[in-house]
């Protein structure tokens, strides 16, 4: 600046300068302010559309693991249904799991009575649904009430082929009780007692026609005297 300049409006060197820096940087500023007050584009927002509520709530039902439920009581395998009836301390009926032997229908119903002699009764066969498992009871048979003097003497208790007056259950009969059958001796009655315990028990009496020994003529005679 001319010395005049300074000497009239009494300003030295150093303010000057320091004003001149600070007329700069503020027209640096107001450059800037300017080229940032322009239009710039704006992008439109994005559309947001709602969830439905049963995506958000439903549970995928392809999925076993959400869509399955609390487990209602007593679910589990499926069951059978047999009547344990006779010397037992609790006989009626038992709900058992499937592929229960005749053990686990003892043992539902409370046990045997003490004293009942058992040894004629499978308890490692397998039990079949709606089956009556009979404990101590023996079946009646044909002719014992008239003779006044009890059984008639013999194996089986009765004279051989003799009809016995109730039907033979084939899952519990012994071997005296088949022999009581008409055409049945000691060898066929151990023979049905052997299939017996190869098949799991007889699931209805025309599995008797499977028996070696038993033809079309005698299944024919045994049918209506025994049941499975």
């Amino acid at each position: 600046m001319p010395l005049w300049l300074q000497a009239r409006c009494g300003l030295e060197r150093k303010s000057v300068v320091a004003l001149g820096v600070v007329l700069a940087v503020a027209a640096v500023l107001a450059g800037q302010h300017f080229w940032a007050g322009g239009t710039q584009p704006v992008a439109a927002p994005e559309v947001v559309r709602p969830v439905p509520l049963s995506a958000r709530e439903v549970p995928d039902a392809a999925d076993p693991v959400a869509s399955a439920g609390p487990s209602e009581p007593g679910a589990g395998p499926p069951a059978i249904v047999v009547d344990v009836s006779g010397k037992v301390r609790s006989p009626g009926i038992q709900r058992l799991p499937a592929g229960s032997r005749v053990a686990d229908a003892l043992r539902a119903a409370g046990g045997v009575r003490p004293g009942v002699d058992i040894e004629g009764l499978n308890r490692a066969r397998l039990l079949a649904d709606g089956e009556q498992v009979v404990v101590g009871a023996p079946v009646p048979m044909a002719g014992a009430a008239d003779t006044g003097g009890g059984p008639a003497a013999g194996t089986g208790g009765a004279a051989p082929g003799a009809a016995p007056a109730a039907p033979v259950t084939l899952n519990t009969a012994t071997a005296e009780q088949l022999d009581t059958l008409p055409g049945v001796g000691p060898v066929l009655a151990q023979h049905i007692i052997d299939y017996r315990a190869q098949h799991g028990g007889f699931r209805s009496v025309d599995e008797l026609r499977e028996v070696n020994g038993i033809g079309d003529r005698r299944f024919a005679d045994l049918r209506n005297l025994v049941r499975p």
